[in-house]
């Protein structure tokens, strides 16, 4: 490890971002990512410099960035959404990918089109996810239609990327997600088989000593399907949400009685530790300096962030169920306009292909950042304040 005090900076900080968010939220509630991410810019080389990456660290955030996409598969719960649920959640994501490309393209060159109208698709669903659950309303009608927005919006843009931004030909690449989707598909049949009771007793037996059966089968079965889509050559993101996505299905038929005790631990470990790691790290890496280089890259920050809510909440919004009405059909898009993890990773893509520049790919993680510092806020106080109308009416 080249930078051995910049885990311990982010295990400070990872430990200091709770304590903040506690502390604010007697007035005000801010999501906790909001203080890892400003933590980390200032920890980072543009403030205070105490900071620096190195593989080590790099690989870990990898690793947070894998357990967060792992998390929000396995809250899907395909049997709850609804058939036209899902399709009115494809087809505002499709329009929303017609749209991004279509705007950027007419003043870009089609290989940035790419990278940065897919980049505008994406909702951050693992971002969303803790603010939804903290919230109480993950389990309510309002958190399954949201959970079928983001996953579309979290799945739509990694296969975007596995077919547009791969560097290989769109038709060899389509060969390659078809081969991933079948063999997906076989373990998707082989988890809804029954299971055979040596691994429910083998998970009863071991959920509360060191052996830790299904937490090990949990790792190993992230980790195969991360190997998988490497071995495909697509995105680790597109393994990690199947996982999580495969392993619902196993112990949900295997283990019903121990699952949520089950994902409580790999939540420990996803949150506790490997998640923050992310998301400090994402602020660490921020470049501040080229941001703040130009007046160019501040206005394409403000014009990024307006075309999240248009070409991204302006569908979801218009296409939402119909019993999502008033500030929760509002929400709804603004909740689906906040991204962060997927633009990270496309706009890294295209830096690396030489397809946009430095500036450019600041403004849109910029714009993305200020997404989640203000998005899910405007969002949370609009289900609020129906929640105290909804009250109102009642107690009249």
């Amino acid at each position: 490890m080249a930078h051995p005090g910049t885990l311990l900076l982010i295990m400070a900080v990872a430990v200091l971002a709770p304590l903040l968010a506690l502390g604010v939220s007697r007035r005000l509630r801010v999501p906790l990512v909001i203080f890892e991410i400003g933590l980390g810019i200032v920890i980072g080389p543009d403030v205070l410099g105490w900071a620096r990456t190195d593989t080590v660290i790099d690989t870990l955030s990898q690793l947070g960035l894998a357990m967060l996409i792992f998390l929000a598969g396995y809250e899907i719960d395909f049997s709850t959404l609804g058939g036209d649920t899902l399709r009115r959640a494809l087809g505002a994501w499709l329009i929303s990918l017609a749209a991004g490309l279509g705007i950027v393209a007419a003043s870009a060159p089609w290989s940035a089109a790419v990278v940065l109208g897919t980049a505008l698709t994406s909702t951050a669903l693992g971002t969303v996810l803790p603010i939804l659950r903290d919230s109480g309303d993950l389990r309510g009608r309002f958190g399954r239609v949201m959970l079928a927005f983001g996953a579309v919006g979290e799945f739509g843009p990694i296969i975007a990327m596995a077919l547009l931004l791969s560097g290989r030909k769109p038709a060899e690449s389509a060969v390659l997600l078809i081969a991933f989707a079948v063999v997906t598909g076989l373990a998707v049949l082989w988890a809804l088989r029954p299971r055979r009771p040596w691994f429910s007793r083998a998970v009863a037996r071991t959920l509360h000593t060191s052996a830790q059966f299904a937490v090990r089968w949990v790792m190993l079965l992230l980790v195969s399907m991360l190997a998988l889509s490497a071995v495909f050559g697509l995105d680790i993101l597109l393994g990690a949400f199947a996982a999580g996505v495969l392993t619902r299905l196993v112990l949900s038929g295997a283990a019903p009685e121990s699952s949520a005790e089950i994902l409580a631990k790999v939540e420990a470990m996803g949150f506790g530790f490997l998640v923050p790691v992310f998301f400090v790290v994402t602020g660490i890496e921020f470049d501040l300096a080229a941001l703040l280089a130009g007046g160019r890259e501040l206005l394409l920050l403000g014009v990024f962030l307006l075309l999240f809510l248009v070409v991204r909440g302006g569908p979801v919004y218009a296409l939402a169920p119909r019993d999502v009405r008033g500030g929760d059909r509002w929400a709804l898009a603004l909740y689906a306009s906040t991204c962060l993890p997927l633009v990270v990773a496309i706009t890294t893509i295209g830096l690396g292909e030489g397809v946009i520049d430095s500036g450019e790919a600041s403004a849109m993680v910029g714009a993305a950042m200020v997404s989640v510092l203000v998005l899910p806020l405007a969002a949370l106080r609009l289900r609020a304040e129906r929640a105290e109308a909804g009250a109102g009416a009642e107690a009249w």
